[in-house]
């Protein structure tokens, strides 16, 4: 790797142009002094600063457009290297204080279009550029920078990158499926404020009490933002759940731990998963119009008290018109004893609601649903499956047993009606 220079420090106080600065802090949260205004787009500590090299401005400059350092809202302005040819993961330490290390790269939207003589922000797109790209990249040492710092880069240190990435995209389709699963109900009738802003995801509702319709996603990687969740669940004057890797705010109350698991399959449904299948259980997908069997097994194996059961019964028939939601059933002499799903999101495919009835468990049928629903989802152009489980459950240690690797962990947080 070559090493290169800082060539400018660029603020403001939301927007672009950014405008160099001699001198700036950077922290884990970003540049002191500067600002973003979609901060569920850009920002929070995996999103904290924004690179792009001279030597990509200059490439789109002699096309014509007028981009200059700062224009397309880079924090720092690079020179030496491609940083988006950089390896997810690469260390970049600057002057003599502060490391940064890749994490993602920069997707363009349309508040950069003036840098472009045709307004096409795309221009930056790793897709169709991938020279041309601004980077993210995280604050792994806080410290001060000024242009013409030295920038000594680093190779990417052991799979923790990409154990991000796949965190990253588990965490794209939980949201995902869970506000197809609120936007449901509240297609049924029921009063749920769902707020659903890109990257976070909350659930409350007065009406339906517990974590299923009072729960908030995407803060594991934005807990900056988490005031966000409390305010909503405030405002709904409702107990909500907060998942997140550390405790969101100080003293937050922990209820339990999940753990998170991927598969990448291959030609198969994945090492390590293979045939589960008894001979006497039949497991098949139902039809958009058969409703009844899923959300019944569900609510009966999981227990699912009133009124949460009667909502969940409701709403199938809405959920099942989901486009990318697709519904389970394994069935034993004809009769259905276990149910799941499965939510297909960007080549994602997430499982979710797997319940086996009490009267049929210990007999491999959750590891036929599971392996049922992964090959469903690597036909359907999955690349990555996920799931998360209760930590040193039943359905972990079965997720385990059929190859699925563990990625992580989140927590459950409980932020109470008066937090």
């Amino acid at each position: 790797m070559k090493d290169g220079r800082l060539v400018q420090v660029n603020v403001s106080d939301g927007g672009v142009p950014k405008l160099a600065v001699e001198v700036a802090r950077i922290t884990r949260n970003g540049v002191e002094g500067d600002r973003q205004h979609a901060e569920t787009v850009h920002g929070g500590p995996h999103r904290a600063i924004s690179i792009l090299g001279i030597e990509a401005i200059r490439r789109v400059a002699s096309e014509g457009h007028p981009i200059r350092p700062g224009t397309t809202g880079e924090n720092l302005t690079t020179e030496g290297f491609d940083v988006s040819e950089l390896p997810v993961g690469t260390r970049l330490a600057i002057g003599d204080e502060v490391i940064l290390e890749i994490s993602q790269p920069t997707n363009p939207c349309r508040t950069i279009r003036h840098s472009f003589a045709d307004l096409r922000f795309g221009r930056l797109s790793m897709k169709t550029h991938p020279a041309d790209s601004r980077m993210y990249a995280r604050v792994m040492r806080e410290g001060t920078v000024r242009p013409g710092d030295r920038i000594r880069l680093e190779p990417p240190r052991g799979d923790a990158a990409e154990m991000f990435r796949i965190a990253d995209r588990l965490d794209d389709g939980e949201r995902e499926s869970a506000v197809a699963f609120w936007n449901a109900a509240r297609e049924a009738g029921y009063p749920i404020d769902v707020l659903d802003d890109g990257e976070i995801a909350v659930s409350a509702s007065s009406a339906l009490p517990g974590p299923i319709f009072n729960s908030a996603l995407g803060f594991a990687h934005l807990p900056n933002l988490v005031d966000r969740a409390i305010a909503h669940f405030a405002a709904n004057a409702v107990t909500g759940w907060v998942l997140a890797d550390e405790p969101p705010w100080p003293n937050a109350p922990f209820d339990s731990t999940l753990a998170r698991y991927a598969l990448e399959p291959s030609e198969g449904v994945g090492e390590g998963v293979g045939e589960e299948r008894s001979d006497d259980v039949r497991i098949r997908e139902l039809p958009r119009d058969e409703i009844g069997p899923w959300a019944n097994i569900i609510v009966t194996a999981s227990a699912i008290p009133e009124p949460i059961a009667t909502t969940w019964r409701e709403l199938e028939r809405h959920l099942a018109l989901v486009t990318h939601h697709h519904r389970f059933v394994a069935e034993v002499d004809g009769r259905a004893v276990a149910a799941g799903s499965l939510h297909l999101h960007h080549q994602l495919g997430w499982l979710r609601a797997g319940s086996v009835l009490p009267s049929h468990r210990g007999r491999g049928i959750q590891r036929a649903l599971i392996t049922h629903r992964a090959e469903r989802a690597r036909r359907l152009g999955a690349d990555l499956i996920g799931a998360s489980a209760l930590e040193g459950g039943a359905s972990a240690a079965n997720l385990e047993r059929l190859g699925f690797r563990r990625v992580g962990t989140r927590g459950s947080y409980r932020a109470e009606a008066n937090t």
